[in-house]
């Protein structure tokens, strides 16, 4: 009885201990590829498609299993991509090309301005127009001068 005691406990641990081992070791790990990442001006986010990225002059591993396009952006510059190929060697190997990748940012156009909108300015009222002198009509001749009145004072005396 004892046996079959042991036998059993024995038989347990050995079916747990096989339901934890982990055989992922025994797979072959992906092959990697580093790829050299440069710009014209250096200091770019570079972006690749799996989502890793970096600032160049930098390196990335990267799965030579599939292709991947790399992203280039830098402020007051026009993004730029660049597609990495998985290419097949002779030797049953793969690589990602091109290695390096090297772009060549160009500046972005400056931003349109703004339109400013038409100042609307309010109207002036107007002053009432003053009223002109009129020219007196021009007259044909002169009037004859009138004689001066007679004054009502007694004239002075001589002495």
């Amino acid at each position: 009885m004892i046996y079959r005691i042991i036998a059993l406990a024995s038989g347990a641990l050995a079916l747990a201990a096989c339901s934890s081992i982990n055989l992922d070791f025994l797979k072959p790990a992906p092959v990697m590829d580093t790829v050299q990442f440069e710009s014209e001006p250096p200091g770019a986010e570079a972006k690749v498609s799996t989502g890793q990225t970096c600032r160049t002059p930098c390196a990335l591993a990267l799965q030579a299993s599939t292709g991947y396009t790399v992203t280039f952006t830098l402020n007051g510059y026009t993004p730029t991509s660049e597609t990495l190929e998985l290419v097949q060697m002779g030797d049953g190997t793969a690589h990602l090309r091109p290695n390096p990748v090297s772009v060549e940012l160009t500046p972005a156009a400056p931003p349109p301005k703004p339109k400013k909108p038409p100042v609307r300015r309010k109207p002036v009222a107007k002053k009432p127009a003053k009223p002109k002198m009129a020219a007196p009509p021009p007259t044909a001749a002169a009037p004859p001068p009138q004689p001066a009145a007679p004054s009502p004072w007694p004239p002075a005396q001589q002495r």
